[in-house]
């Protein structure tokens, strides 16, 4: 299985009319957050696969449709009184929250990044604590049902002490590196940290996990089936 990687940047190599002959063999599109829905959109209809994101904490005009802030700054718990949140938008799927399986593969999606100024999609380690736990049932059942609870787990920031910086605004979350010793998912990818050198570390490894910098755009080739 080949996977389209987004977060961050609007690629000139993606957002281009060769787009669908660059990118013709990817069975899936992932994003990271911090992109514009206008984008996501636009790779939507260009290679009419499934685009699966998370919000960052930029580009978040659209994050309303998705969600509603409730009490204790835990956005993923309160819905609209009798509307059901929105999942689907510019043919693109939100996962923030939820654990998804598609084509095979199983999903988990955090978004957000760790709180520095009390802005829109920032959390504690506490607060993403609880939105982990309320994932719990779905991780166990995919456990039981397929023999693994998770694949992927699509993230906008990245675990404490890895790919993250020491500011403020990009340090890691400490709970991601519990997530991943319990869970043992093959792959993290992220974003939120940009890449300007070409030859800054993209890759890292903790426990069992693959853990990615997706900034831009990055191909992931993994021994799935598309299904």
């Amino acid at each position: 299985m080949k996977i389209l990687c987004v977060a961050d940047h609007v690629d000139p190599l993606v957002y281009s009319a060769a787009v669908k002959e660059r990118f013709a063999d990817v069975d899936l599109v992932l994003s990271a957050g911090d992109l514009p829905m206008e984008y996501l959109g636009f790779i939507s209809a260009s290679l009419n696969k499934p685009v699966l994101f998370v919000f960052g904490n930029h580009h978040l005009k659209h994050l309303s449709r998705f969600r509603k802030w409730g009490i204790a700054d835990d956005p993923e718990r309160y819905e609209i009184k009798n509307a059901p949140l929105l999942r689907n938008y510019f043919g693109s799927t939100y996962i923030g929250g939820r654990v998804v399986r598609r084509k095979g593969v199983i999903l988990a999606g955090l978004g957000g990044c760790r709180r520095y100024n009390k802005g829109a999609n920032q959390f504690t380690e506490f607060q993403m604590l609880r939105r982990i736990i309320l994932m719990l049932p779905a991780l166990v059942w995919h456990r039981i049902f397929h023999g693994r609870a998770l694949d992927i787990l699509l993230t906008h920031a990245s675990p404490f002490g890895i790919n993250d910086r020491s500011d403020p605004t990009h340090i890691g979350f400490r709970v991601f590196l519990w997530f991943l010793r319990t869970f043992r998912p093959k792959y993290q990818l992220h974003g939120h940290v940009h890449l300007y050198d070409l030859n800054a570390q993209r890759i890292s490894h903790y426990e069992q996990t693959t853990i990615i910098n997706v900034y831009d755009h990055y191909i992931l080739e993994t021994d799935a089936d598309p299904q």
